[in-house]
């Protein structure tokens, strides 16, 4: 807890001057600014700390923050809000998924290893279907655009098959 001393220095010397400055400023506009950047800072903060916790316990309570941070966003930013944020959590980590299923289908070890550690069969079963069609999208843009534009070797590419090869992985003996 020692070696973060000087993070935990630093955020709070930023939002006392922040305050400061709002308090401070002799114009209202001044002050509005000021306090903007308060809130955003703070905002910026509590998304870092949601990262930074979800990536402490682990991606099996994936879900329950990705509902939480939802929820809030519902709260402040209303409906446009919370969609766009499923919206880039779905895009984002279903590119990353997809990324490492076809690694694994073209023979990585280290996604090998990456499923192995996060995931059971069940929970790879349901990301599998619910990234389908991100899967799909990458496995276009990584194979076919350049196979059309520079005639280079297409690979092939089966999702069934990884999920059967998944099973057997996965699955305990």
């Amino acid at each position: 807890m020692k070696k973060y001393g000087a993070l935990f220095l630093t955020i709070i010397a930023i939002f006392l001057l922040l305050a400061a400055g709002a308090y401070f400023s002799t114009t209202f506009e001044e002050q509005r600014t000021f306090l903007e950047l308060f809130f955003l800072a703070g905002a910026l903060l509590f998304i870092f700390s949601v990262l930074v916790i979800f990536s402490a316990i682990g991606f099996k309570s994936f879900a329950l923050f990705v509902t939480l941070f939802a929820t809030i966003v519902l709260v402040i930013f209303g409906i446009e809000g919370a969609l766009l944020v499923v919206g880039m959590t779905y895009f984002f980590w279903g590119s990353i998924f997809a990324m490492e299923v076809l690694l694994f289908y073209n023979g990585l070890v280290s996604a090998q290893k990456w499923f192995e550690e996060r995931y059971t069969y069940r929970s790879f079963k349901n990301e599998y279907y619910a990234f389908y069609p991100m899967m799909l999208m990458l496995y276009i843009l990584l194979e076919w655009v350049p196979h059309f534009f520079y005639r280079e070797r297409l690979l092939k590419f089966s999702p069934s098959k990884v999920l059967e090869v998944m099973k057997d992985i996965l699955l305990p003996h």
